[in-house]
């Protein structure tokens, strides 16, 4: 018996990996919006800058809106960089949600419009 055909259709409602990645669009209106700087320490110079979920994509954060996104000085895995901060400290929890109200603010969306609790 010859295998069965793949379908060829898209997905009606997307995987949970897809809705928190970070998409192209998102990256470079994060980028315009920081101006190349760490939008925590205000750093030109890094080793890197990563595009960090402010609500963990584990935890629902979407990539496709730009107010969930920050550019921050990296590698998360290297102490004493403030991705790392934000990913491994409480005072980085409690400054990734006050980013992301500030965020909210600054494009005009409310967060009854958002379906995470904030």
């Amino acid at each position: 018996m010859p295998p069965v055909p793949k379908p060829n259709h898209k997905r009606r409602k997307p995987k949970r990996g897809q809705l928190s990645k970070i998409t192209p669009k998102v990256r470079e209106e994060v980028n315009h919006r920081s101006g190349g700087q760490c939008e925590r320490c205000g750093t030109y110079q890094a080793y890197a800058f990563e595009h960090a979920h402010l609500v963990q994509a584990s935890q629902g954060g979407r990539g496709d809106e730009p107010w969930n996104v920050a550019l921050l000085c990296g590698p998360s895995v290297n102490s004493g960089t403030c991705h790392n901060f934000a990913d491994y400290t409480k005072e980085g929890r409690d400054w990734r949600l006050s980013k992301r109200k500030e965020l909210m603010e600054y494009y005009g969306v409310s967060s009854q419009d958002e379906g995470y609790i904030t």
